[in-house]
């Protein structure tokens, strides 16, 4: 098989690298070993940049009605048990009922993986003039030159081999990923403990105890926090986590029943244990994404702890982030700082959601008394007020993240025209909306249902902003000089232009801005070299003599 693109690993990361690369036009094959079902959900939160995208994508609407009940609410209860003593709840309301963040077009949804995924490969699939999808093929080693990769693939149903040129590779298949052990790439970082997920069933929990729905159930005893309960569709399914020490549990050795009667603190609950899986928790990020025309995304490039939702959420922005710069170089206008400038923006990224993610459990595991938490009268209830109002507190960063969804940026990028402005806050709780450049271009309504986002993703973009912007024809040509495909979009409104704060603002093709002014550039071909990775990052706008 010949492709331009060949992605390995059929998860959420894979199949939004696919369905970006076929949005895009591009050709490409993925494949994944298993078939595609999905069986145990570990995702269950699409954080709102993600949402961004599926919104680019045209399947929003389908995540929103994914399944999940709309008026479930989404609170989180600090509790001994199901059927023990209640320490507190963080109210925080049903999907129906949560607003729209001023920031955004889009909110974020609770969709779990068993309906995420589907939902993607059936977008996928309306684009198959441009993308393949391969189930039952197992990558089994890789070569590079300097103009191809040949991947050596084994269909598992008949044992045949196979091998698929690709003009590039992107290894999105997980933490034991075979494409990065193959670059010889290892990670940084380091183990937080290990745990174990018991995935069960239990039809009408719900209406089977006093603390009322949540999303989560922090289970609290006299050592401190030792499991969470999560929802999963909203009704039956479920799954309850242990946290464990840091040396493996191994599933033989772990007694479910026992920690899921724990757990439920009732006998007379029925329940169905569908899977034992021991587990890492980790704050891992590889040495590096790339290697020649391979290049690594989600947990093959990341492994973030799940506290917060940061691991799937930041590797869709790893496949966006890796899409277009493919693109670019496939149809010929892009330069190759673009391969370079994968790690340099988003190994960064990466450090910051893995730390976050570990703060964030080091938050739900806190270092305080929890003697008498489950003791009955008077000293208990006041034991449980004062760690319930201390779990208040300090854990809000892992339920409320639209900071480090939307705050991410890309200072340290090639790509990136600095304006010399002072940086943003970044809050892993607050985002402040910013034009400078590398950041996410921010989000204004222009018309009803009409954001500035959606003006974002095929093509760069050139914002004319205010009532007397620059003529933007210099940058028009050198964009067409160098076959770059820019759009131009002249928006009068004046909280739009405060919002961005210069009269010119380059979007990138993933919605990150590239540079900003008040006048065009000296030398336009420069920028637009720059920004298409064709000059590297030292070379000074101003006095760049432009080459080809």
């Amino acid at each position: 098989m010949e492709t331009s693109v060949l992605v390995v690993g059929g998860g959420p990361v894979g199949l939004s690298c696919a369905l970006d690369l076929a949005w895009r036009g591009i050709d490409c094959v993925l494949i994944e070993r298993g078939d595609g079902v999905v069986r145990q959900s570990k995702m269950g939160l699409v954080a709102v940049r993600t949402m961004e995208f599926c919104r680019r994508w045209g399947i929003a609407e389908q995540v929103r009605r994914c399944g999940f009940p709309e008026d479930y609410p989404l609170n989180m209860v600090f509790c001994t048990s199901l059927a023990g003593y209640h320490l507190s709840t963080i109210a925080y309301p049903s999907m129906r009922d949560e607003p729209t963040p001023p920031e955004s077009p889009e909110r974020r949804q609770r969709c779990p993986q068993l309906w995420f995924d589907p939902i993607l490969a059936a977008a996928v699939k309306t684009h198959d003039r441009h993308a393949i999808v391969r189930n039952h093929c197992e990558l089994e080693r890789l070569e590079q030159n300097d103009h191809r990769v040949l991947a050596h693939v084994r269909d598992l149903r008949t044992g045949t081999p196979f091998t698929v040129a690709a003009q590039y590779v992107v290894g999105c298949d997980g933490a034991g990923s075979t494409v990065r052990r193959a670059l010889g790439i290892d990670y940084e970082g380091d183990v937080l403990s290990y745990s174990t997920g018991i995935y069960f069933r239990s039809p009408g929990l719900v209406a089977r105890h006093d603390k009322g729905p949540a999303e989560r159930y922090m289970l609290i005893g006299e050592s401190g926090t030792w499991g969470n309960l999560t929802v999963i569709d909203g009704d039956a399914y479920w799954r309850l986590t242990i946290t464990g020490p840091r040396n493996r549990v191994e599933a033989t050795d772990f007694d479910a029943d026992a920690a899921l009667r724990r757990c439920l603190g009732d006998d007379s609950i029925p329940y169905q244990i569908d899977a034992v899986m021991p587990w890492r928790r980790s704050r891992l990020v590889a040495s590096g994404f790339r290697s020649g025309r391979i290049l690594l995304a989600g947990d093959a490039a990341h492994i973030t702890a799940p506290n917060g939702g940061y691991g799937m959420n930041t590797g869709m922005a790893d496949a966006v982030d890796v899409s277009w710069k493919l693109a670019a170089l496939i149809n010929g206008w892009g330069g190759p700082e673009l391969l370079a400038s994968y790690d340099a923006e988003r190994r960064p990224v990466a450090w910051r959601a893995v730390n976050a993610a570990a703060v964030n459990f080091s938050a739900l595991t806190p270092s305080l008394d929890f003697s008498g938490v489950t003791a009955a009268g008077a000293a208990g209830e006041s034991r449980r007020r004062e760690l319930g109002e201390a779990f208040d507190h300090s854990t809000r960063a892992v339920w409320e993240t639209l900071g480090i969804a939307l705050g991410y940026r890309y200072d340290a990028s090639p790509l990136i025209v600095a304006d010399g402005s002072a940086p943003v806050e970044d809050d892993p709780i607050r985002y402040i909306p910013s034009a400078r450049p590398g950041h996410r271009a921010p989000h204004a309504w222009i018309t009803a249902g009409h954001s500035t986002l959606d003006l974002y993703g095929r093509d760069f973009v050139l914002l004319r902003l205010g009532q007397k912007p620059p003529d933007p024809l210099p940058l028009v040509q050198a964009a067409a000089l160098r076959g770059v495909p820019l759009a131009v979009h002249t928006l009068p409104q004046p909280d739009v232009a405060a919002l961005h704060e210069r009269s010119l603002v380059l979007v990138r093709p993933d919605g990150h801005v590239a540079w900003r002014g008040d006048h065009t550039p000296d030398n336009p071909v420069a920028l637009i070299d720059r920004v298409r990775g064709r000059t590297p990052a030292t070379w000074r706008l101003a006095s760049t003599t432009a080459d080809s």
